[in-house]
C-alpha cells in the first residue's frame, strides 16, 4: 500500500484528487482554529479517509467523490448545518456510509482478509460492513453527546433513520463494487481487479 500511496499522480483525475486532499487538510486546521478545537478531532478522522483512498489506489472518480463527501460532512458539522438544514443529514449518511462500506471491502481485499467473492455475496458483505459502520457512527454520536458536547443531536428516531439510510447506501455500494474496483491504481500483489460473477 505504501508504494501505491507514494506513486506520483499520472493523470488529471489523480492530480485533482490530491489537490482536494490537500485542501481538506488545510480546511481542517482552519476549522479547528476558527470554530471549535473539537473540530481538530473531526477533521482528523476525515484525514484518515482522505489518505486511505490514496493508499488503496482506487480510481480517481471514487477518490474525488469520497474526499468531497467527507469534507461536506465535516464542514456541515462545523457550520451547524445539521441543525440549520436537517435534510442534509440524509444524503450525507447515504453517501458516506456507502463509500465507507465500499472502501472497507476494498481494504479487506487488498490485505487478503476478504477473499474474492461472487457479486451477490459481495453485496451482502458490503451491506453488513455498512451497517456495522453505521452502528459505530451512531455510538460515536452518542459518546460525543454524553462526554464531549451535549449539543450533538441524538434521538431514537434520528438514530434508526440514519441506520436505515446508511444501510441503503451500503446496498448501493455493494451493487456498485465492479465499478468501484475497476480502473485501480493498486500496485500490490493483485495486479488485476477481482472478477465478479
Amino acid at each position: 500500500m505504501v508504494e501505491t500511496f507514494l506513486r506520483v499522480p499520472r493523470d488529471t483525475g489523480e492530480v485533482v484528487a490530491d489537490a482536494i486532499r490537500l485542501l481538506g487538510f488545510i480546511s481542517g486546521v482552519i476549522a479547528g482554529m476558527t470554530f471549535d478545537p473539537l473540530l481538530f478531532g473531526v477533521f482528523g478522522l476525515v484525514s484518515i479517509g482522505l489518505v486511505m483512498t490514496r493508499f488503496l489506489g482506487v480510481r480517481p472518480a471514487l477518490d474525488i467523490t469520497t474526499s468531497i463527501v467527507l469534507l461536506v460532512a465535516a464542514w456541515a458539522n462545523a457550520l451547524d448545518l445539521y441543525v440549520l438544514a436537517p435534510a442534509i443529514d440524509i444524503p450525507v449518511h447515504l453517501l458516506l456510509n456507502g463509500l465507507i462500506a465500499a472502501l472497507a471491502v476494498v481494504l479487506f481485499q487488498r490485505v487478503d482478509v476478504l477473499p474474492e467473492l461472487p457479486a451477490r455475496a459481495l453485496v451482502l458483505v458490503t451491506v453488513a460492513i455498512g451497517f456495522m459502520a453505521g452502528v459505530l457512527w451512531e455510538v460515536g454520536e452518542w459518546a460525543g453527546n454524553r462526554f464531549l458536547d451535549p449539543t450533538i443531536f441524538v434521538a431514537y428516531e434520528d438514530t434508526i433513520g440514519d441506520l436505515v439510510v446508511g444501510g441503503l447506501g451500503a446496498l448501493i455500494a455493494g451493487l456498485s463494487m465492479p465499478w468501484v474496483t475497476a480502473d485501480s491504481r493498486w500496485q500490490g500483489s493483485r495486479e488485476a481487479a477481482p472478477s465478479y460473477r
